[in-house]
């Protein structure tokens, strides 16, 4: 009698954390092909995974008939379209799972606290808890803008290969929002610098006038997220810049660390 394949045994076969195997492999695809650019070919998943072809070949037409990946005409795999709804859900649950975070940073600080992805070429907020001054600052949750005039942008694409930065800068093209925005990629990339050496970026009246954000990425977060503080320049002074940027970064881990926390409960 012949022996099960290791394929045909996948989908019964528990995996080390206790769940089933063929399941986490998808997930696992799913996510190479993200960092793929979103389309990769057979053989690409294969190498990367260390996966069989004929594993991934099964596992990827799973994948097609559920409509979370598409085959192309030229007989790669794309990421599909119903990834997409997902991702929305997601996005917004991350801000509601941010903002006792953010309460804390307004509690600490005392100025208005923010959530913001990057999504495609694009900054968009998620997530934001008002300062509790008189004088604040308000970013409509959903708000889009360009990376390169916010803290929140130059936070996120600090950790992004130069070269990366340029395509996104070429793609978007960086228009003034106010005399302070840095609008060539030089001088932009020479900011990035400064962010990696500080460990933090600043929007120093460079989105509006008369305002100053501090903001800080959020470390291993499944998908490029930062969180900022924004207020008045006559309040977010140097002086108070070296007290705020500790607490950011704090908030930042301990906000990573929910994230990462799968809330099993040992299920």
């Amino acid at each position: 009698m012949p022996t099960p394949s290791a394929s045909s045994t996948d989908a019964a076969k528990p995996a080390h954390s206790g769940g089933v195997q063929s399941l986490e492999r998808a997930f696992d695809l799913l996510e190479r092909m993200a960092d793929a650019g979103g389309e990769v070919g057979l053989s690409e998943l294969s190498g990367s995974s260390g996966l069989p072809l004929p594993t991934i070949h099964r596992l990827m037409r799973t994948l097609v008939a559920c409509g979370y990946v598409r085959q192309q005409p030229n007989r790669r795999y794309a990421l599909g379209p119903r990834l997409i709804r997902l991702g929305e859900s997601s996005a917004r649950l991350l801000g509601t799972w941010a903002r006792p975070h953010l309460a804390r940073l307004v509690e600490e600080t005392g100025e208005t606290a923010n959530m913001a992805l990057l999504d495609g070429d694009e900054i968009v907020y998620v997530a934001q808890v008002p300062s509790k001054h008189s004088m604040r600052m308000f970013t409509e949750v959903g708000r889009r803008v360009l990376p390169h005039s916010t803290g929140v942008g130059k936070a996120l694409l600090a950790g992004f290969p130069p070269d990366e930065v340029r395509a996104l800068l070429a793609r978007t093209g960086m228009p003034a929002a106010t005399e302070k925005t840095i609008t060539t990629p030089e001088g932009f990339l020479s900011a990035l610098e400064v962010v990696r050496s500080a460990g933090y970026a600043v929007d120093d009246n460079e989105q509006e006038i008369g305002v100053r954000c501090l903001a800080v990425s959020v470390p291993k977060s499944p998908t490029a997220a930062a969180i900022s503080i924004s207020g008045p320049a006559g309040r977010v002074t140097e002086e108070a810049t070296e007290r705020i940027v500790p607490i950011l970064q704090e908030v930042a881990r301990d906000l990573s660390a929910a994230l990462a926390d799968t809330g099993s409960g040992g299920a």
